[in-house]
């Protein structure tokens, strides 16, 4: 079992499922391949994030970081760029609302991205020059960019291969 720690306070993670496993693959594979050799570190789900070094901490499904400060790090990072979650309904509101504002106190964080994983939908929160937050909705058949990291790519291909969660009716 993994645990977010915040405010003095330790958190239990539920697991995830394969889709939003497979999902997290996908995106980091194609960060991965686009960044090589560029000075960029993406990294995946069991990595830390801290705010400081007294938290709080949290595990982001994928986060990409090119800040030197980050170079030479083994266990956490501190100065991303790039955080994405994939979103499940235990942590979705979390997601959107606590975690996002604490990520917002990091200065090299640009873009902030929720994948859903029960149907083909990406928000991705991006920082304008003006220091305020926009929010950029993609969907089925549209290419998602990713200012922060340069890359665009059809939001088919985080989907690649994945059985969506069935989304439970009210």
């Amino acid at each position: 079992m993994k645990y977010e720690y915040m405010n003095g306070h330790i958190f239990a993670m539920t697991g995830g499922t394969i889709p939003h496993n497979e999902i997290s693959i996908n995106l980091a594979t194609a960060l991965k391949n686009h960044l090589r050799g560029k000075g960029y570190k993406v990294l995946m789900v069991d990595v830390k994030l801290g705010l400081s070094e007294n938290g709080p901490f949290y595990y982001p499904d994928v986060m990409v970081t090119c800040d030197e400060r980050d170079r030479r790090a083994t266990k956490v990072i501190y100065h991303p760029c790039l955080v994405v979650e994939v979103l499940s309904p235990g942590t979705e509101a979390f997601n959107r609302g606590k975690k996002f504002k604490n990520y917002r106190n990091i200065s090299t964080f640009k873009e902030y991205v929720l994948i859903d994983a029960r149907e083909m939908a990406v928000e991705c929160f991006r920082l304008n020059e003006k220091g305020v937050w926009e929010l950029y909705n993609y969907g089925e058949g549209q290419e998602v960019t990713l200012t922060s990291v340069d890359l665009s790519f059809p939001i088919e291909m985080l989907y690649e291969d994945v059985v969506l969660e069935e989304v439970e009716e009210e």
